[in-house]
């Protein structure tokens, strides 16, 4: 012993720690969560101590609550870009017995068993919401998982844009922003990741968020039935449990944690024309006026790449464009807004400002060593900023100025998963979370959503009181805040038709209520029939976008023919007539999240027809209008009606529900329905919503047996003076066992265009007498049609309906109908 010196007995003693601590974190970083060790409440939340874990149980609101887990015992900041709302304060109690710890609100009781740690959710008459699978909270390799036991009824919707089928159960996906060029119906993942979910299982109801940008995965019993799952790639996961008893309340609280859409500009809601690429100017004013001269209304011309120079953001081609602004004005006289693509790669040029100030300021992404990251995409070798900078993203913003002084109102983001050639974007890059650094692995799925926020603040700002019009191709939970997705680069195919009817129903399920896909198929040439399908459905979705790639045939709506063109007209001037409608419920969507387009999962989410092959496309838009598409190959569609009674919205046929159907789908005629006790306001086809006035509203009335009420919401469209009262907003009521309608006092101190309301009674009893405020007033009796007569297409007989019509003042006091 004297021969070993003191140095080397220190030595081996640091070792034996060393390997004592290494051993200590290897058995902490694997496994479970270990055992029970106490419990402690502070002031919002209740901490769990156990024996390779740190858990935090916080109730958000009496239907959520939020459950972070640390297998370090330590956790990091309480950070995230997705949740806007703090927890509610409200009583909710804990409950400590010999077995299990309860938390309990007012909605729900969670139970974590002290000996197992496994988490148990009830509703409050006892009935199991969901349970841990017996694996619990587990973390192997470098993921940390939640187990759940996976009901033998269980289906799972929503998880954003997935592809798929409507239910997800035996699938697994994974949430990492990709660039997919022509994806197919089991490519995973996508452009955008928004990790929550919804599960239904007898008579049960619930949602998990998770509320983390890194890399995760879901699984819905995929290659196993014991169990569903959801992991991050991380020692710490952090997510939210919801619970209510129907799917639009799900929506609404997931909405409350993550926001909810603004008002967008009512010009956005028409019908958008695209291409890659427009060009020159001389092009674009020939297409709007085209669109005039045709009578097809179009408010938005989007312009690609090929606008820039050097495809360097920020600039115009002056070759190409030599005038932009007098060009903008030209096509704003049009009544045609201008959307312009802004993409995040920023040219490495020394001549380039934008370039040389990104410099100068510091905002591009870095590796560790602190020297940019650099990756080639359509300008060639770029520099990316870093928009979890504030100070980026106000440098981002300010310079949108050259495009909002000369009108430009609509901001297209593209390649913002982000994309760069080779499709390998570096693991070690580093984002700076605000002053709070991290790696690739948390930072790529918020990118493009960052980039949209820094688009959307910026233009606000600049445009002052001005509504922008914001889209994105890559997002996160809480994208709706800023801006509109659209579904990417798909083909022009009839499976791509109805995925996208699938993935903007998805989007809907995950708070994206401003969505849509590439009518007619942005890669691969469309033909006539497959266009004029693809426009009879894009009607009917929240964001309507015909667009088609370079070195294809020609895509707008009479590149296919003078039948195409009449198909394609007749729907976008539908599209115009029904925007009374769609504007109240985008006004709803900014209310409570709910989307436009709406899977029929969020009515009927136990009936189990509606998760079939056959009718899983299906959807309601708005409240009451069934849309059922099909592939345009198929002259003859299966329908499932769901409960209640429906009425052919081209003819007025009536339809018991609980029923299925086989109804022809010809080319030029959609299948639509409309739900007995509807009420749908709509007007005039404007050429284009910009410049167009009505003086009369319309608002239809379908007979039924239930009462029934719509909210028609106003504003000027464009700015943001309903915050200071400037809007019109009517609680609309149809009450048949009173027989009555009523038109609610005025809120709001805006005065619409109308002066008169139009209304139309569908299947209602022709001898009745009507009273407005208890005076008899006369009726007209019509015969009325959504669609305007096909003057070349002498096989589709245009059909109509015999309804009730009479016209009343639009007054701010109540007005009430009554009939006997």
């Amino acid at each position: 012993m004297k021969d070993i010196s003191k140095s080397t007995i220190i030595g081996v003693i640091l070792l034996l720690l060393v390997n004592c601590i290494y051993s200590q974190n290897r058995r902490t970083l694997d496994g479970g969560l270990g055992k029970y060790i106490k419990y402690k409440r502070e002031a919002k939340t209740l901490i769990i101590s156990t024996e390779n874990a740190i858990i935090e149980i916080l109730p958000f609101s009496n239907q959520v609550i939020r459950i972070r887990i640390s297998m370090t015992n330590t956790f990091k900041d309480d950070f995230s870009y997705a949740l806007i709302s703090e927890a509610n304060k409200f009583n909710w109690t804990i409950e400590d017995n010999k077995n299990s710890i309860w938390v309990h609100t007012d909605s729900l009781d969670l139970e974590i068993s002290k000996s197992t740690l496994l988490f148990n959710y009830f509703n409050k008459k006892g009935v199991k919401i969901l349970a841990n699978d017996s694996f619990g909270h587990y973390y192997s390799g470098n993921e940390l998982t939640c187990y759940n036991t996976l009901s033998s009824s269980e289906r799972f919707i929503g998880l954003g844009e997935k592809t798929g089928n409507l239910d997800r159960r035996g699938q697994g996906y994974t949430n990492w922003n990709t660039d997919c060029f022509g994806y197919t119906n089991e490519t995973d993942p996508l452009y955008s990741s928004i990790p929550f979910y919804i599960g239904i299982h007898d008579s049960i109801i619930y949602g998990i968020y998770l509320d983390q940008s890194t890399k995760s995965n879901f699984n819905f019993g995929a290659s196993n039935n014991r169990f569903s799952s959801f992991s991050v790639e991380a020692s710490e996961i952090r997510y939210f449990f919801i619970y209510s008893d129907n799917v639009s309340n799900l929506i609404k609280n997931y909405t409350w944690l993550t926001g909810r859409i603004p008002m967008p500009p009512k010009w956005s809601l028409g019908y958008h024309q695209s291409r890659w690429s427009y060009f020159p100017d001389t092009k674009i004013l020939n297409l709007a006026e085209s669109f005039i001269q045709k009578d097809i209304p179009l408010d938005v011309i989007h312009l690609d790449i090929h606008y820039m120079d050097d495809y360097k953001i920020f600039t115009w081609n002056k070759n190409k464009f030599p005038d932009p602004l007098n060009m903008i004005n030209k096509l704003k006289k049009l009544g045609v807004n201008t959307t312009v693509i802004i993409d995040p790669g920023i040219k490495i040029d020394t001549t380039y400002e934008t370039f040389k100030t990104g410099v100068l300021q510091d905002i591009y992404l870095k590796y560790p060593d602190g020297s940019p990251y650099r990756g080639s995409v359509w300008p060639g070798l770029c520099q990316f900023p870093d928009f979890t900078m504030s100070k980026t993203r106000s440098w981002w913003g300010k310079y949108f100025k050259t495009y909002t002084d000369i009108g430009v109102a609509g901001f297209w983001n593209d390649m913002n998963e982000p994309a760069t050639w080779g499709q390998r974007f570096p693991a070690l890059v580093k984002f700076n979370f605000e002053g709070n650094p991290e790696y690739t692995i948390n930072g790529r799925n918020i990118y493009g959503m960052q980039m949209a926020r820094a688009t959307y603040e910026g233009t606000k700002q600049l445009l002052i009181n001005q509504r922008p019009f914001v889209l994105t191709r890559a997002g996160f939970s809480g994208i709706q805040r800023y801006s509109a997705i659209w579904t990417g680069d798909n083909t022009a195919t009839e499976d791509h038709l109805l995925l996208g009817v699938r993935l903007v129903n998805s989007l809907g399920l995950s708070g994206v209520a401003f969505c849509g896909t590439d009518v007619g198929g942005f890669a691969g040439e469309t033909t006539n029939s497959l266009y004029s399908r693809w426009i009879t459905i894009g009607a009917f979705t929240p964001f309507f976008r015909g667009h088609k790639m370079i070195n294809m045939k020609e895509s707008e709506p009479w590149s296919y023919g003078e039948e195409t063109e009449e198909i394609a007209r007749n729907y976008i001037k539908l599209r115009y007539k029904l925007i009374p409608y769609i504007y109240s419920c985008f006004h709803e969507s900014n209310l409570n999240g709910l989307p436009v387009a709406r899977s029929l999962a969020i009515t009927s989410p136990f009936d189990p027809n509606i998760y079939s092959s056959d009718y899983q496309n299906q959807f309601l838009f708005g409240p009451s209008m069934l849309i059922t598409p099909s592939k345009s190959s198929e002259n003859y569609t299966k329908v499932y009606f769901p409960n209640g009674q429906w009425y052919n919205f081209y003819s007025g046929e009536i339809i018991d529900g609980n029923n299925y159907k086989v109804v022809p789908s010809p080319i030029f005629k959609l299948p639509v329905f409309v739900k007995a006790s509807a009420i749908i306001p709509s007007q005039k086809a404007l050429q284009s919503l910009s410049i167009g006035k009505i003086d009369t509203l319309d608002i239809h009335f379908y007979n039924g047996d239930q009462k029934n009420n719509f909210v028609l919401y106003e504003d000027d469209g464009t700015s943001f003076d309903f915050d200071n009262g400037q809007y019109y907003e009517r609680d609309i009521k149809f009450s048949p066992e009173y027989k009555t309608i009523s038109l609610a006092k005025v809120k709001g101190n805006y005065t619409p265009s109308y002066k008169i309301f139009r209304i139309i009674l569908h299947h209602f009893n022709s001898g009745n007498k009507y009273f407005i405020n208890n005076k008899q007033v006369f009726k007209d009796r019509i015969e009325f049609s959504w669609l305007d007569s096909y003057r070349h297409l002498y096989y589709a007989p245009n059909e109509k309906e015999v309804v009730d019509v009479m016209f009343i003042n639009n007054i701010n006091e109540e007005l009430k109908i009554s009939w006997k």
